[in-house]
């Protein structure tokens, strides 16, 4: 704003007034004419900056004075991920018990049950099933059982004895079935072209 020196006064409380405008002005701020207002900050901004100190001084004495977890990022991580897991194995849990073990014979489960079978299984048992570090799953010889539910316990939970890996963390319930039916609906009683020599109990 620019104004002339006869219209500005001095007001007794230190700043001065603008005659024309009633403006106050900071003292000594004058610029080509140019006057600097010296007007009051508007109240929610003022109580908006009262209340951020009183927040952080609070917040301050919780985080350095109390140590308060949830206001440390690693245990409030930790915290996180400890519940994350929880509600995992409960999904798990359930999913699990409400999910049914039966040969699946439709073609599009054995396809994907064919595709998990190659990208994972055939690295022990070869793409055939003859067998390789695995036994061969072509034959009426089986280590742990000849069911549906024998061989998806297996593929579940592993046996580490005999050097056979659990996949329940890789595989889904319904990967796992897929892939336990293909064995038994497209492999089983196939003849691979170097088929390993039985092992286990043969079944009928």
């Amino acid at each position: 704003m620019t104004t002339e020196n006869k219209n500005i006064r001095n007001h007794q409380d230190g700043y001065e007034i603008d005659t024309l405008t009633n403006d106050r002005l900071i003292k000594g701020h004058d610029y080509d004419g140019i006057r600097e207002l010296d007007n009051d900050l508007p109240s929610w901004w003022k109580w908006l900056f009262y209340l951020s100190i009183v927040f952080a001084i609070i917040y301050s004495v919780r985080l350095f004075v109390f140590k308060s977890p949830d206001l440390i990022q690693a245990d409030e991580y930790n915290n996180e991920m400890a519940d994350f897991k929880k509600n995992k194995s409960k999904i798990n849990a359930n999913q699990a018990a409400s999910f049914e073990v039966k040969l699946l014979t439709g073609d599009a489960s054995l396809t994907k049950g064919q595709d998990t079978w190659t990208k994972i299984c055939a690295a022990c048992h070869l793409a055939d099933g003859g067998g390789l570090v695995g036994p061969n799953m072509t034959d009426n010889y089986w280590i742990n059982g000849n069911t549906v539910q024998d061989l998806y316990n297996v593929v579940t939970n592993g046996v580490i004895q005999k050097g056979m890996l659990s996949y329940k963390d890789q595989l889904s319930n319904e990967k796992r079935l897929q892939v336990v039916s293909y064995i038994l609906v497209k492999l089983h009683g196939t003849t691979p072209a170097n088929p390993k020599a039985p092992q286990g109990k043969k079944y009928e």
